[in-house]
């Protein structure tokens, strides 16, 4: 569902870009509202959340699919955790429609999808593990890397139940904002992915900015 902010980025806390590959770890205060912004549009922005205050409470795809019966994420969506807790509501979305079940490249995927000679990609999952391995302060593992929503890509599912990686829906300024309920962190790999149209085959910044 398209539905538009009336927040103005002038007035936010935060404002900043990802460069297209890079990661953003950052804390979410209760009450605090976070917009990710597709700049050029086609970018797929792999994000993971967290309970900041006890980060073996994360989302749960299974909990969020089961209790708002989509597949897909928009405005309304309602993020919950593997506590079944409400972790962040999306308020406003002018892509329309985020994905759930697609996951996050790895070198393991790049192998097994494209070909040997791919293994040695940066991939989303690398992204992550380094912000683990740079900020030791927020106390999060590898094991902490589990279930996350791909904004802004397009896996499509087909008539027989499979899924597809298709070109994107998004375009350059689309934005998807969300409500924490709870303090989250929130991790985001700017996907770096080249050998499927999640990105267009050429990976592009995307901005964060919070209220």
């Amino acid at each position: 569902m398209i539905k538009q902010s009336s927040n103005n980025p002038a007035l936010a806390s935060l404002n900043h870009t990802i460069a297209a590959g890079d990661y953003w770890l950052q804390r979410i205060e209760a009450g605090q509202t976070l917009r990710i912004t597709d700049l050029e549009g086609n970018q797929a922005a792999d994000t993971l959340f967290f309970n900041a205050d006890d980060t073996a409470e994360r989302y749960s795809v299974s909990d969020t699919l089961r209790g708002q019966r989509n597949v897909f994420l928009s405005a309304g969506s309602v993020l919950r955790s593997n506590d079944d807790r409400p972790m962040l509501t999306i308020s406003a979305d002018t892509c329309g429609r985020h994905d759930t079940l697609g996951g996050a490249c790895s070198t393991e995927s790049n192998t097994v999808r494209y070909d040997l000679e791919k293994r040695h990609m940066h991939a989303c999952r690398d992204s992550w593990m380094l912000a683990v391995a740079e900020h030791p302060e927020y106390g999060l593992t590898r094991r902490d890397i589990t279930h996350n929503i791909n904004f802004f890509m397009n896996v499509p599912v087909t008539a027989a139940g499979g899924l597809t990686f298709a070109d994107g829906i998004s375009a350059p300024g689309k934005y998807v904002e969300l409500v924490a309920h709870i303090n989250v962190l929130v991790l985001i790999s700017n996907c770096p992915q080249l050998n499927n149209p999640c990105n267009g085959y050429n990976p592009t910044p995307v901005a964060v900015t919070v209220w």
